[in-house]
C-alpha cells in the first residue's frame, strides 16, 4: 500500500479521534520505517519501548548489601570492583542495571557486559526426574507466556552489554526454536554466531512415532559485528588421528629437507611445508616420520636408536598414544637417529608423512563433553567444563559475566577461576545459600587446568545483595514520630500497659511481649551489639518474661542470628526491611515465591522476592546425647496481617525449607544440609513437631538453621554445642 485514498483518510482520523488501534496494513505507510523480514506474533506482546519503560510490574529497585565476603580473605577483583551475588526477581534487578543509577552498580555495568549466559527452565509446563527417578523440577509457564516472559528479561540483557558483548541461550527442543526467532528479532539474524549442539542430562522417552531426543542447545548471539570468538581447542580423540602427505604444490627453494639424517628431494613443482628447523622439531616429538614406498616399514626418530624394538618400547610405555594409534603388533616399525636405506628391504625410496597436532579446534558440536553436573543436589546444576568452554570462547581475563538465571551458580564460579567479574542472580534462597557454598568452599573444588587437583584458592571478594521495592531512605528521612509510627504499623505494634522499665523505654508489645524502637536517630554510630543487649539486659532482665523484641534498622544489627539469649531471655531483632516499605507503596503481595520442594525450584513466575517483612515464628530446641544431636522444631509461623492473608495457617503450613550448617564457624554459613518442607514431612511426629537427628561426629561446636518461609523470608538462629 503506498498511496491513501479518502476513505482511508477518514477511517485513520476516526482511529485517532476514538483513540482505536490504528490496523497493521496502514502502518508502514504512515511510519515508513524499516520493516522486520518476520517476527513471532503472540497474545501478550509487549513494545520493546514499553519493556523498557517502568511499570508496576517492573520498576528499578534499591540494592541492598546484606553480606560482605572481603579483606585478607577474600581480596578484591580491582580496586573498583567487587562480584556480585543479587538475591530477587530478575526481571527488576535487570531494570535497576538499566536504570543505572543505584550506588552499587551506577556506570560499572550497563553497557560493559562481555559476556551473558543464561540457562532458563525451558517452559514445557511439564516435570521433570532427577537421576534417582526423584521429581527435580518443573516448567511452569508455557506457551506465548513462557516466550514473552524470557523475551522480556532479554530486550533488558541486550541494553546491558557491550558493543563487542555476545549472548549464550540455553534452550532444549521443547521451545528452542520460539526462543531463536525471538533472538533474531532482538539482535537482529546476522548476529547469530552459533547453536551449539550439547548433551542433554538424560535421554527423553523413545516411542514408537518418535526418535529419543538427546542433546540441548545453546544460541550464541554477538551484539554487533566488532564482538570477536577466541579460538578454542580440545584434544582429538585417537580416531581423529591421521597420517598425512607432507607436500604443497609449487617449487619453493631450497627444495630438499633433511629427514633423519637423508635428503630428500620433493617431487617436481612441489615443496615441502615448512623450514628445516621445524622439520627438525617435529621429527624430534614423532609428528614427522619415514615410510618406505616399498615394503611400508615406518621410521621415527628415537634418541636410543632402538630401531625394531622401537615398536615393543611404544607398546610397553603407552606415551603419546595418538602418533601410534596406526601401529599394530604386525607393523614393520624402526625407532632411529639417521636412515640411508631401508633397514626391511633395504630400498631407497622414502614417503614423509605428517600427524597433525593433538589440538584440534572446537565446531559447534559439543558432545563430547557433559553439559549437567550432579555435584550440589540443585537438579539443573551445569557442568564446569561446559561453562569453562564457553567463557574462555565468547570472554577474556577481566571481563564481566552475568547470569540472571543463576540456578546453582556454575555461572560464578567457572567465572571466578578463569579470572573474570562476575554478577549473579536468582530469585531462589535455595540457589543463593547453594552458590554462596559452592564460593566459600572453592578452594577445595577442582582445578579446571589440572583436573586431578584442587584448585586452591580462595574466591574473590563478594557481596550477597538483596533487591527491594522502595528506598529506605524514605523512611529514615521522616521525623523520629512519623518513624516510630511507621514501623508500629509495619510490625503491628500494640500499645502497653507501661511506658518504661527500670528507665528503659517501652514502645509497646509484639504479640504478648514488650517491645523498644531502637532510637538509631540518638546512636548513628552504634549498633545492637553484645554489649548494647548486656547493658540493656542489666537493667530489665528481671524485669521481662521469655523474650523481648528489638526494632532496629537491618544495617544496625551486628548479629546473624535473629535473636540473642542472655539466660533465660532471648532477645529477638525486627528487622526494618531495605526492600519492602509498605505503607509508601501498597503493593499486593504473592503467594508461593520460594519452593516447597525440588519440582519447584525452577518455577517461572513474576514474583518479587521479599527480604525480611517480618521474620517467622519459629520455637525450636537442640538436645544433645552421647552419639546425635537433635534439632526439635515444635513451631513456624509467617507473620503476616490478615489485609494481606485471609486463610488460617496452620503450624509448618508456610515453611518452605531448612538449611542448616552443621559446622557453623559463626562468621559464614556454609549449607550442609537442607531440608525442602517435601523432606521434612517425613521428619514430622504426631503432627506437631519436626524432629531430625545429625550425627554428633559431623557437627562442630555450633549449629546454624536457616528456616524459609514461602514467602522468602528467614528466621536465624545458632546453636552451641559446647
Amino acid at each position: 500500500m503506498t498511496k491513501l485514498n479518502k476513505n482511508d483518510i477518514e477511517f485513520l482520523i476516526n482511529c485517532l479521534q476514538n483513540q482505536k488501534e490504528i490496523p497493521e496494513v496502514y502502518k508502514y505507510t504512515l511510519f515508513p520505517t524499516k520493516q522486520k523480514e518476520y517476527e513471532l506474533v503472540y497474545a501478550g506482546k509487549k513494545r520493546k519501548e514499553d519493556v523498557l519503560a517502568d511499570t508496576e510490574e517492573a520498576k528499578p529497585v534499591p540494592l541492598q548489601i546484606e553480606k560482605i565476603f572481603n579483606g585478607e580473605k577474600y581480596p578484591l577483583f580491582a580496586k573498583n570492583w567487587r562480584n556480585l551475588l543479587i538475591f530477587g526477581d530478575n526481571l527488576q534487578i535487570l531494570k535497576t542495571i538499566y536504570n543505572n543509577s543505584d550506588p552499587l552498580i551506577k556506570g560499572k555495568v550497563k553497557g560493559k557486559v562481555k559476556l551473558i549466559y543464561i540457562d532458563p527452565p525451558f517452559g514445557t509446563g511439564d516435570q521433570y526426574n532427577g537421576n534417582m527417578g526423584q521429581t527435580a523440577y518443573s516448567a511452569k509457564r508455557k506457551g506465548a507466556d513462557f516466550v514473552e516472559f524470557l523475551r522480556r528479561r532479554v530486550i533488558l540483557l541486550k541494553e546491558l552489554l557491550a558493543d563487542n558483548g555476545f549472548i549464550v541461550v540455553r534452550q532444549a527442543y521443547n521451545f528452542g526454536h520460539y526462543i531463536k526467532i525471538i533472538l533474531d528479532e532482538i539482535f537482529d539474524k546476522e548476529n547469530f554466531i552459533n547453536e551449539i549442539i550439547i548433551n542433554r542430562k538424560r535421554q527423553s522417552m523413545g516411542s514408537q512415532n518418535r526418535f529419543e531426543t538427546q542433546t540441548e542447545s545453546l544460541f550464541i548471539y554477538a551484539n554487533s559485528n566488532n564482538s570477536k570468538l577466541n579460538a578454542i581447542y580440545k584434544k582429538r580423540s585417537l580416531i581423529d588421528f591421521k597420517w598425512t602427505g607432507f607436500l604443497k604444490q609449487e617449487v619453493r627453494n631450497p627444495r630438499e629437507r633433511t629427514f633423519l639424517g637423508k635428503k630428500i628431494m620433493p617431487p617436481p613443482n612441489q615443496h615441502f611445508s615448512l623450514i628445516q628447523e621445524k622439520v627438525d622439531t617435529l621429527l624430534n616429538d614423532n609428528f614427522l616420520r619415514l615410510e618406505c614406498s616399498n615394503c611400508n616399514a615406518i621410521y621415527y626418530y628415537d634418541k636410543d636408536d632402538r630401531k625394531d624394538k622401537f615398536i615393543e618400547y611404544i607398546f610397553k610405555s603407552g606415551v603419546n598414544r595418538f602418533k601410534y594409534a596406526d601401529i599394530t603388533p604386525s607393523s614393520i616399525v624402526y625407532g632411529v637417529k639417521k636412515i640411508e636405506n631401508c633397514l626391511n628391504c633395504n630400498g631407497d625410496n622414502f614417503k614423509v608423512e605428517y600427524l597433525p597436532s593433538d589440538d584440534v579446534k572446537i565446531n559447534n558440536i559439543w558432545l563430547d563433553i557433559p553439559s549437567y553436573t550432579d555435584t550440589t543436589g540443585y537438579p539443573t546444576e551445569n557442568s564446569e567444563v561446559l561453562l569453562e568452554r564457553v567463557i574462555n570462547s565468547l570472554s577474556n581475563e577481566g571481563d564481566l559475566v552475568i547470569d540472571v538465571f543463576a540456578g546453582s551458580g556454575t555461572t560464578a564460579v567457572v567465572a571466578e577461576k578463569l579470572n573474570r567479574r562476575w554478577i549473579l542472580c536468582d530469585i531462589g534462597k535455595f540457589s543463593i545459600y547453594t552458590i554462596q557454598k559452592r564460593l566459600l568452599n572453592i578452594a577445595e573444588s577442582k582445578s579446571l587446568e589440572k583436573k586431578n587437583k584442587k584448585y586452591n584458592k580462595v574466591a574473590k571478594s563478594f557481596a550477597i545483595i538483596t533487591s527491594g521495592l522502595y528506598d529506605l531512605n524514605k523512611v529514615f528521612s521522616l521525623q523520629k514520630d512519623e518513624y516510630i509510627r511507621f514501623v508500629k504499623d509495619l510490625f503491628e505494634i500494640k500499645s502497653a500497659n507501661i511506658q518504661s522499665i527500670n528507665g528503659i523505654e517501652i514502645d509497646g508489645k509484639y504479640k504478648e511481649f514488650y517491645v523498644k524502637i531502637f532510637p538509631y536517630w540518638q546512636f548513628e554510630e552504634t549498633s545492637v551489639d553484645k554489649k548494647y543487649l548486656e547493658e540493656l539486659h542489666k537493667n530489665i532482665g528481671e524485669k521481662i518474661d521469655g523474650r523481648f523484641y528489638i526494632i532496629v534498622p537491618a544495617n544496625n544489627v551486628n548479629f546473624i542470628s535473629d535473636y540473642y539469649q542472655i539466660n533465660n531471655i532471648r532477645y529477638y531483632f525486627l528487622k526494618v526491611p531495605y526492600n519492602i516499605i509498605k505503607e509508601l507503596h501498597k503493593v499486593q503481595f504473592k503467594k508461593l515465591h520460594q519452593p516447597q520442594s525440588k519440582n519447584q525450584i525452577n518455577d517461572l513466575d513474576d514474583a518479587i522476592g521479599f527480604h525480611f517483612i517480618r521474620p517467622p515464628e519459629v520455637k525450636s530446641k537442640i538436645t544433645i546425647s552421647d552419639d546425635k544431636i537433635t534439632l526439635k522444631i515444635e513451631k513456624f509461623e509467617s507473620n503476616y496481617s490478615q489485609d494481606i492473608i485471609t486463610e488460617k495457617i496452620s503450624n509448618f503450613e508456610n515453611l518452605a525449607m531448612l538449611l542448616v550448617d552443621l559446622k557453623y564457624d559463626g562468621e559464614n554459613f556454609i549449607m550442609t544440609k537442607n531440608y525442602f518442607m517435601e523432606d521434612l514431612l517425613n521428619y514430622i511426629k504426631n503432627e506437631k513437631e519436626i524432629i531430625i537427628n545429625f550425627t554428633k561426629k559431623d557437627c562442630g561446636d555450633k549449629i546454624m538453621a536457616i528456616y524459609v518461609d514461602i514467602y522468602g523470608n528467614e528466621f536465624k538462629e545458632t546453636f552451641n554445642l559446647t
